[in-house]
């Protein structure tokens, strides 16, 4: 069963080591296959609840020292319900099952 994992965070740039560390955070989140919903949010798609605990816990390994990081686990029916209220939708990335190659 697909999930969906949801990283959302708001991290301090008042000095250059805070900015440092945000963008560390964020290139490490791009690095492990997380897209970018909305500034500070980002989605990542896992086979199974397991694999999503795997990744749950490689983010807590590597999580900045300051600011407020929040995860949130979702099956893949759930994320497709999401309403967009202003907007749409805009990604040119395959992110859902379709990209999955089995061998």
């Amino acid at each position: 069963r697909y999930m969906r994992i949801l990283v959302m965070f708001d991290l301090p740039v008042g000095t250059e080591s805070e900015r440092k560390n945000y963008r560390l955070f964020r290139k490490y989140l791009i690095k492990s296959g997380f897209l970018m919903l909305q500034e500070s949010v980002y989605c990542k798609i896992a086979q199974n609840s397991v694999v999503a605990d795997g990744i749950v816990e490689n983010i807590k390994k590597n999580k900045p020292q300051a600011g407020l990081v929040q995860m949130l686990k979702v099956t893949e029916k759930q994320y497709s319900k999401m309403e967009y209220i202003v907007g749409e939708s805009k990604s040119e990335v395959l992110d859902g099952d379709e990209r999955l190659i089995i061998l």
